[in-house]
């Protein structure tokens, strides 16, 4: 199993599913969410009204319509309130809830942004460590997914991500 940290725009990855950090209506949104709804076009929110949202930690899956992408997984992770609400074991969950749901459906590939650390503050180093941990971890055991991509919209954000994989890897 691969992972690996590219820079770039997750709207025009080419793999089985790229993750949408999400908010928890799954309508839409700023950041990584709006753009991916804006290149997947009007049916993934049409797709997206059906699923009743969605809670903090978890994941629902969509299919990609416009995007390379076969699929979206959706999972909204914890807005940072100073670490004291269960915002790390949220983001985690998140993180798990998305690899169980590639899993389940024998995905090969999969792109993560890096979630909840745009508009919801969580601090970077940290939810990097987090986003590695569990991904590295979940990979351990049996897992049909042979690649994994961290995709990140920045250098610095690329940065801490390469420095954290060459650290646990």
């Amino acid at each position: 199993m691969k992972i690996e940290v590219i820079k770039g725009d997750i709207t025009k990855f080419n793999c089985s599913a790229i993750v949408n950090a999400a908010n928890t209506s799954l309508l839409g949104g700023g950041g990584v969410d709006g753009a991916i709804h804006k290149a997947a076009g009007p049916r993934l929110l049409e797709e997206c009204k059906k699923l009743n949202g969605c809670e903090t930690g978890k994941a629902k899956i969509t299919k990609g319509y416009n995007l390379p992408a076969d699929y979206v997984i959706h999972t909204p992770g914890p807005v940072w309130k100073g670490g004291n609400r269960n915002e790390a074991k949220l983001l985690e969950r998140s993180y798990r809830s998305c690899m169980e749901i590639a899993n389940n459906k024998n995905l090969k590939s999969i792109a993560f942004p890096s979630i909840s650390t745009g508009a919801y503050n969580f601090p970077l180093e940290r939810a990097a460590n987090i986003a590695v941990k569990t991904v590295k971890d979940y990979c351990e055991n049996d897992c049909s997914l042979q690649e994994v991509i961290f995709v990140c919209f920045d250098s610095k954000t690329k940065k801490v991500y390469d420095s954290i994989l060459e650290e646990k890897l």
